[in-house]
């Protein structure tokens, strides 16, 4: 008898071991997301603006933000990918402002404050975040802007910048990885995010378990500088791992484009950097000039097997590193490209409803692409008129970023077939994660 006593009360002790090891945080093990010892599948959206909702007094909107994030949980919306870095000066065109960092590393600790409201409240609901710290492309500021703040030069902005072009700004952009002062001065302001403590909650943010990843950037791509880029990488993953051993560091990826060497981008190389903990990719058949909303008939059918196909493929390299793979964005224009909050989503609810398909599908196959995010959720925020007029001061932040038309791809909580498509395949993810 004294020995099967002791038998139990070691396995007990064992057991209660295993639960304090598993914790809070999300994990990952055997290649899926993990917490507290459960798969971790999650219906997720994009919500870049939610800090600057934050803000306290007239800059923020906090009771909107507050019914924003009750709209989501109710829809079972659980993870949001948020920003909490970006640049300014506020002078500067097709950018939000106000921006967190008016001039290199002095940060302006009422856009904080915000962040720290948004992650109290989403504490309260359950959610996680997914925290991007840096941005590729101009509307938060981003590597251009640090460029720009390196060199004295001047930058060369993308359409719908008068006589702009893409490939010249990417150019500019990627410099950012090979100018020292640059760099530091970046990886220094990931620094003060990183070790931070919420001044309201008074919980550090290695701590909290509210933060599930710290995102090295939006969508960063090597372009022609990779050997650079690749450096950056490794660094600032490094540099993240040892100020905060408690959460998941992934890149930003777009994954492979269509054009994978233009953009300097190797998924399985650069996923396969030890401190990078899973992936992502990133699908806008749109923007790639595969869709064509208004002649929806012909494309959209391609359109759907390209998304498909390009998931298989992600997924498929994926199991070179064993890492779990994120459908982090994708998106549809609404109908005929209307930027009317009140024209009909019927292609678009056929795309969502597909993009699901496919993650419920991989989830059910040992969890390789545990979540997915779409972009982006508007809410109550509606563009000013005339609709797909560009941003401007004063108007609402939506799902649709300064530098593209308003109204373009964000989701609002009047797209009622959208949203209870949302609702539906959110259930549907939280039993599959139970029958794990």
């Amino acid at each position: 008898m004294k020995i099967e006593k002791l038998l139990v009360a070691l396995c007990l002790g064992l057991m209660a071991t295993m639960a304090a090891v598993a914790g809070p945080f999300v994990e990952v093990k055997s290649g899926r997301f993990e917490r507290n010892n459960t798969p971790y599948f999650f219906m997720g959206t994009n919500f870049w603006q939610g800090m600057n909702l934050g803000i306290p007094g007239s800059l923020g909107r906090r009771d909107q933000l507050v019914r924003e994030l009750d709209q989501m949980k109710n829809l079972g919306i659980k993870q949001l990918r948020i920003l909490a870095l970006s640049e300014g000066p506020n002078s500067e065109p097709y950018r939000i402002i106000p921006a967190v960092q008016d001039s290199p590393g002095i940060l302006n600790e009422e856009l904080l404050k915000g962040l720290d409201f948004l992650l109290v409240e989403m504490k309260k609901r359950d959610m996680t975040a997914v925290v991007c710290l840096a941005n590729f492309w101009p509307w938060s500021g981003g590597f251009a802007q640090w460029v720009s703040w390196s060199d004295g030069s001047s930058i060369p902005y993308p359409p719908p910048h008068p006589g702009g072009n893409w490939g010249t700004f990417q150019e500019y952009s990627a410099r950012f990885y090979s100018l020292p002062q640059a760099v530091k001065g970046q990886q220094e302001s990931v620094r003060k995010v990183i070790t931070r403590i919420n001044s309201i909650s008074k919980i550090a943010y290695s701590e909290d378990p509210t933060i599930m990843a710290w995102e090295l950037a939006n969508e960063p791509r090597g372009g022609k500088n990779r050997k650079a880029f690749k450096a950056w990488l490794s660094s600032s993953a490094k540099l993240i791992k040892s100020l905060d051993k408690n959460h998941l560091v992934t890149i930003g990826s777009e994954g492979e484009t269509l054009n994978p060497l233009d953009a300097g981008n190797n998924f399985i190389e650069d996923h396969s950097i030890p401190e990078i903990d899973y992936a992502t990719i990133h699908i806008w058949v749109e923007n790639w000039g595969i869709y064509n909303p208004k002649n929806s008939l012909q494309t959209l059918p391609n359109a759907l097997e390209i998304m498909r196909n390009y998931v298989e493929d992600h997924v498929k390299k994926s199991k070179t590193f064993n890492k779990p793979v994120v459908i982090e964005e994708f998106g549809i224009a609404r109908d005929q490209r209307s930027m009317d909050p009140k024209s009909t989503t019927v292609d678009r609810d056929r795309y969502y409803e597909a993009v699901f398909s496919e993650t419920l599908r991989f989830m059910k196959m040992k969890g390789i692409v545990p979540g997915v995010n779409f972009w982006a959720w508007s809410g109550e925020g509606l563009p000013s008129k005339p609709y797909g007029s560009l941003w401007k001061e004063g108007d609402h932040l939506i799902g649709d970023p300064p530098h593209e038309e308003q109204g373009w791809y964000g989701v609002y909580n009047t797209d009622s077939s959208t949203l209870n498509l949302v609702k539906s395949f959110a259930e549907q993810f939280k039993t599959q994660a139970k029958r794990k």
